[in-house]
């Protein structure tokens, strides 16, 4: 069980921000934006699994739940409403989402499955998102030069990613979900995820005029693949989903924590569940 506290980040995004908001780098702003772009539709996907699949539950195993997963849909709820307003200064600026519809038309193809597919498919996406808030927490230079106020945004939203990494996977564990069809879903996911992701991205810098830029190529190469990139950090949690024993707790929360405790008076909690 996971206290989850909804919260209202206390920043301004009616004003409009640079088009490289991420300390002039091309290629960081780019894949930000693009994972923002997928966060609305995502984010409602995830809200509705995790519901469908809690009123499948037995009703003792609901109310056991109940707390948890009311805290996940607020917290994600509260991250699609602002990225919805990050996303709208991204359409000013020119870029066009082509990751959002297309991730629409999947979660309209998924609609009347048995409830444990979408879930599975949530709980993989809440092990990526979990995985890529701790690499973010754990280095936060990477968005040292950022607009304060979307420097915030991130790391409010990924502490909040590393709270409720649990939630989906605890429900589809409760209702009896098979390990070996969490592992496929998981695996197409992280295909899917990864190809869309990247496909924004370019298309974000072609859009920019900034894709053929040696700067880009070379901040990809040290973000993704250096040393201390997120590809090489993420195979080791990435891999450890596909354990039989598995489970999201078995990682440590406490950067978004300390995040949390350290960053207290950029948000208002609304409400504990």
């Amino acid at each position: 069980m996971t206290d989850l506290v909804v919260r209202r980040l206390l920043i301004d995004l009616e004003h409009p921000f640079s088009r490289h908001w991420c300390g002039g780098d091309a290629f960081l702003t780019a894949f930000f934006n693009a994972l923002s772009m997928s966060f609305p539709v995502g984010e409602q996907f995830f809200i509705d699994s995790v519901r469908n699949a809690h009123k499948a539950l037995p009703l003792d195993k609901q109310e056991a739940l109940k707390a948890e997963v009311q805290g996940f849909v607020g917290q994600e709820a509260t991250h699609r409403r602002i990225h919805g307003l990050f996303n709208d200064h991204l359409e000013r600026q020119g870029l066009v989402n082509a990751w959002g519809p297309k991730a629409l038309v999947r979660k309209q193809v998924l609609e009347g499955l048995d409830v444990r597919h979408p879930l599975a498919i949530t709980a993989a996406n809440e092990h990526f998102t979990a995985i890529f808030a701790d690499w973010l927490l754990a280095h936060p230079d990477v968005l040292a030069g950022a607009e304060p106020r979307l420097r915030t945004l991130w790391l409010w939203h990924a502490a909040e990613e590393t709270e409720h990494k649990s939630t989906a996977f605890d429900v589809y564990r409760a209702l009896g979900g098979d390990h070996a069809w969490r592992v496929k879903w998981f695996r197409r996911a992280t295909v899917v995820f990864l190809t869309d992701a990247m496909v924004q991205t370019v298309r974000n810098l072609r859009r920019d005029g900034t894709l053929w830029r040696w700067s880009t190529w070379r901040s990809a190469a040290r973000h993704l693949l250096g040393r201390n990139g997120l590809f090489r950090e993420s195979f080791g949690p990435w891999r450890e989903y596909l354990r039989r024993d598995f489970h999201p707790s078995q990682y440590d929360s406490g950067r978004a924590t300390r995040w949390l405790a350290e960053n207290s008076a950029l948000f208002r909690p609304v409400s504990a569940t």
